[in-house]
């Protein structure tokens, strides 16, 4: 076997697709965000500003996460010191999962590295405690929830994204005592849809099934708490499983799941991803904590987010660009092919001093690439301004706009 050939053989492949990804190598200004400084090849950096971040509400640099984070690392050191068995469970671990137990009016919460290893560990151990299991996931639901339904082996039905009628057909081919679990998202992160919470619930009542809702891109944006969309549609106690993040709309790190005492027991019990993993560094949970309680009592965050994305759609509509309609603080703008999206990019930063990253396969599907903005309560006019003016000008430049096949040069 010549393994050396292999990984080529596979990095040429991404090449001659388009998509092979180039990390940004950013250094983000304490206070200033979106502002961050931009590090090329030679060393040499540059101002920027970002437009695709995660951290939806700047929380990430806000005064009081920061002074919980340092006042962590000064009572407690650095790191956990072991697994949540052994040594790594601290206090502050302890005070957060009461915290998001609370958010989401849940007996109990779980913490995890990321949201993402809380859906795979999850997911697959649930198949695991309740034999027979089947899953009715949604077709558009995140790379961490499609492996750990396949990481738990059971039988799955996958259901059209947002199809009601289809769910229920699924669902109404098995009998009651079935064990069912329905997966899916409350906002799907690359096109912005909202799940129909209130009917998915229904669905599962009517056909004896689990509810697992992955609140991933809602918690702290959404709610009169930050709950996320089952709070804001008044379902949290309808929905059996919250999956959540503490990196998106608080900032910081990490993932959890939200559930009754018993379930969030067995899952902590029996699932490999919480068992052998070191926990959260006592500073990340602290962090996080300091951001929940804050965005709890403070709505100007979340009301500032929504005006900011309403606003930049209603720029980019009335600029004749590509708007992918949605009604969340996502703001996708389709340019549907990997090589334009890449060159698109890399135009953006290089002229125009503004860092987006290019969405190709496999986050989204072939054919339907796109830039994903993200619009922060801090994002400025002026900078919303300067960005719409860039992505008009490139537009105009763009073969692909144009019906051509030309490839749009970086300079």
């Amino acid at each position: 076997m010549e393994y050396a050939k292999k990984f080529r053989d596979a990095l040429e492949a991404v090449h001659r697709e388009g998509r092979y990804r180039i990390f940004a190598d950013l250094k983000r200004r304490r206070g200033a965000f979106p502002a961050a400084e931009h590090f090329k090849a030679d060393q040499q950096h540059h101002p920027i500003t970002v437009w695709c971040s995660n951290d939806y509400l700047g929380m990430g640099q806000h005064p009081a996460v920061i002074a919980a984070m340092h006042e962590a690392i000064d009572s407690v050191g650095a790191g956990s010191g072991g697994t949540r068995n052994i040594s790594g469970t601290g206090h502050y671990h302890v005070e957060l999962e009461a915290e998001l137990a609370d958010l989401h009016g849940k007996e109990a919460a779980l913490l995890f590295t990321s949201a993402y290893v809380a859906n795979d560990a999850t997911l697959s151990t649930l198949t695991q405690l309740l034999p027979g299991l089947v899953i009715f996931s949604d077709e558009k639901n995140h790379a961490s929830m499609i492996a750990g339904i396949r990481h738990g082996g059971g039988p799955k039905r996958i259901f059209r994204h947002n199809d009601l009628a289809d769910l229920e057909a699924k669902l109404k081919e098995y009998d009651r005592a079935t064990p069912k679990l329905i997966a899916f998202e409350s906002v799907y992160s690359m096109d912005g849809h909202f799940a129909p919470v209130t009917p998915i619930c229904d669905l599962a009542e009517k056909y004896g099934a689990l509810t697992y809702l992955d609140e991933v891109h809602a918690v702290g944006l959404y709610g009169p708490r930050g709950g996320g969309i089952a709070e804001r549609d008044g379902v949290m106690d309808r929905v059996d499983i919250i999956n959540g993040t503490l990196a998106k709309g608080f900032g910081v790190m990490g993932g959890y799941i939200a559930a009754s005492r018993d379930c969030c027991d067995a899952i902590r019990s029996y699932a490999s991803g919480f068992i052998f993993t070191t926990s959260l560094a006592p500073a990340l949970a602290a962090g996080a904590l300091a951001s929940i309680r804050h965005l709890e009592t403070s709505v100007i965050e979340r009301a500032r987010l929504h005006e900011r994305a309403q606003t930049l759609k209603r720029r980019l509509s009335e600029a004749g660009l590509p708007l992918v309609g949605n009604p969340s603080h996502i703001v996708p703008v389709t340019v549907g092919d990997p090589v334009h999206c890449k060159a698109v990019t890399d135009a953006l930063l290089d002229r125009y001093a503004i860092y987006v990253q290019p969405i190709n396969y496999p986050t989204v599907p072939r054919g339907t690439e796109r830039i994903r903005l993200t619009p922060s309560p801090v994002h400025t006019n002026a900078q919303m301004d300067h960005l719409v003016h860039a992505l008009s000008e490139l537009w105009e430049a763009c073969p692909l706009a144009k019906g051509e096949t030309v490839r749009l040069a970086a300079e």
